[in-house]
């Protein structure tokens, strides 16, 4: 068995809990040039590019939980949302207490005019955003990729159980302590790994992703060679083959480094 894809999450997982990468990481990657290596998030694509200047094109690059796919600036693959869902999550978002909800367009992501702390934490995450009088009206003049709601006080697990009867085509789930999103039900990381695997005819068997939270649960499904760090999130580890160690102890380039043997192959 040799391995063709690795997929990898960032916040939890590549990241170490301030934020940083790995300095041996991108140099691992132009090492290993034949192996398609994804880094999927929950970010926006224009903060991930803005992460990562000098290497997108060594990347594949799968954006807002699986609704956007890049490969070296061109979108190979976007999954938006309905108008009238994308209004009726924000609806729903200003009626819970406590939560901002961010529209993430494919220009832009876009939000009322809210704290400095929680612009700052929004920032982190979208590079691209704007201060708006009105979330509907963006709704209606971009391609919606999904509804973020961000949660100051890291009650989002908590009141997840609010976007239960999102209904239509819409769904949310829970990505961080801060953070649940609401998108088409099919928009997952799975999903588009899967479809970066179709494209390049790569099987589950040669496939192996990286994840510590839930919305990283589809895509270490479908990647055989599945790892949840050991800082992730219980369910996770549930369902994981393997658990790598933590995010602040390189767990990710440990694993890389210990499997050579399922590289070698594709190393230029």
């Amino acid at each position: 068995m040799s391995i063709e894809l690795i997929a990898l999450d960032m916040d939890g997982t590549l990241l170490d809990s301030n934020k940083n990468m790995p300095e041996d990481f991108l140099p691992w990657v132009r090492k290993h040039k034949n192996i398609k290596t994804v880094i999927a998030s929950g970010r926006q694509y224009y903060t991930i590019i803005r992460d990562f200047p000098s290497s997108k094109d060594d990347l594949i690059i799968v954006a807002e939980n699986g609704a956007l796919v890049y490969e070296r600036g061109n979108m190979l693959y976007m999954n938006s949302m309905d108008k009238a869902d994308a209004h009726r999550a924000v609806e729903l978002t200003t009626q819970i207490p406590g939560a901002v909800p961010i529209v993430c367009g494919r220009q832009s992501a876009y939000l009322t005019d809210v704290c400095e702390s929680t612009y700052n934490q929004t920032a982190v995450y979208y590079d691209h955003v704007k201060r708006v009088k009105d979330l509907h009206l963006q709704i209606d003049r971009d391609d919606i990729l999904k509804i973020a709601v961000f949660f100051e006080n890291h009650s989002a697990e908590s009141a997840l159980h609010c976007f239960s009867n999102l209904g239509g085509k819409i769904s949310a789930i829970l990505s961080g302590e801060r953070w649940i999103d609401i998108a088409n039900t099919a928009v997952n990381k799975g999903n588009a790994i899967s479809f970066i695997m179709n494209k390049f005819d790569i099987k589950p068997s040669e496939a192996m992703a990286f994840g510590d939270y839930l919305n990283d649960r589809t895509m270490l499904e479908v990647c055989d060679e599945s790892y949840c760090m050991e800082n992730g999130h219980p369910d996770l580890k549930a369902i994981a083959k393997h658990i790598a160690r933590s995010n602040d102890d390189n767990g990710v380039m440990r694993v890389l480094y210990e499997n050579t043997e399922l590289f070698e192959k594709k190393e230029i």
